[in-house]
Formats: C-alpha cells, sequence, structure tokens
C-alpha cells in the first residue's frame, strides 16, 4: 500500500493536505444530484494491504466527477485526494463528525503501475574491490 503526503500552503496561509494512493478500481458508482447547486460521485478503490484487501471510498464532487468516466473496473489507478471533515449536530443534539476522501485527480495505466513497481538497480552492489584505495602524501588536505 502506497501513501504520500503532501503539505500545501494555501493562499489563506491553511495547510490543505493531499494525498496520493495506488490501487485497482473496484467499483464506480452513479452520480448523484444532491440539491440544485451540489453533484457528487463515489468510488472505490481496492488496495492491497499485507493478507487482506481494504476497500476505500472515494467521492468526486462538481466538475470532477466525470474523472472517473475514462477508467475500467480493474485497473490501476492513482489517485489523489485531499481530506475533509466536518462535525454535525443531529436532530437528538448529539454531535456526528463526517470524514471524506475528496479525489481530485485520477491517472490510470503506465503512471499508476510505475507507483506499484519498485525500483530495481541495474547495476549490481558494489563490493569492496570497487572502492578506490586511500591516497596518502603530500596531497592529502585533510587534517588528520
Amino acid at each position: 500500500m502506497y501513501f504520500y503526503t503532501l503539505l500545501i500552503l494555501s493562499k489563506k496561509h491553511q495547510i490543505i493536505m493531499a494525498f496520493e494512493v495506488t490501487g485497482k478500481l473496484h467499483e464506480k458508482l452513479a452520480a448523484q444530484q444532491i440539491s440544485d447547486r451540489f453533484k457528487k460521485r463515489e468510488f472505490v478503490l481496492e488496495i492491497e494491504d499485507g493478507a487482506y484487501s481494504q476497500h476505500i471510498k472515494f467521492q468526486l464532487t462538481q466538475d470532477r466527477c466525470d474523472l472517473i468516466e475514462p477508467h475500467q473496473i480493474g485497473q490501476d489507478v492513482k489517485v489523489s485526494f485531499n481530506l475533509r471533515g466536518r462535525p454535525y449536530q443531529n436532530k437528538q443534539g448529539e454531535t456526528v463528525y463526517f470524514t471524506n476522501l475528496e479525489a481530485w485527480r485520477i491517472e490510470g495505466g503506465s503512471v499508476a503501475a510505475k507507483q506499484n513497481t519498485p525500483a530495481v538497480a541495474n547495476d549490481p552492489f558494489p563490493t569492496i574491490t570497487d572502492i578506490p584505495p586511500a591516497t596518502t602524501g603530500a596531497n592529502d588536505d585533510l587534517p588528520f
């Protein structure tokens, strides 16, 4: 499982947390028109986490609802998202907290596959014979 954290300082001097995660697209849900001014669409990413897979739901809002369209179920994708949370007071007077993973970029194909592939060096690990011999003499500028 790969998570990356980026801290971005906005113009209002608020710290915004942006994250990236790579996984397989598990499900695309239909867009929902919540009000005349708010639309959202959710999708689920399957992320390998040891012996068990995690199924994480993300949300796209407004003009970003179509970002998921070009991607197919089962495709590896890299999702950039913000972590959002807010309190809500219900009818019983209890405070309930909501957390959303608000996606703002989705990359697929080779970009996501590279994210899951560990880098392998083409050269073998250096051995003791690869270390050059120590130089001594008048040209040695070290004080010890």
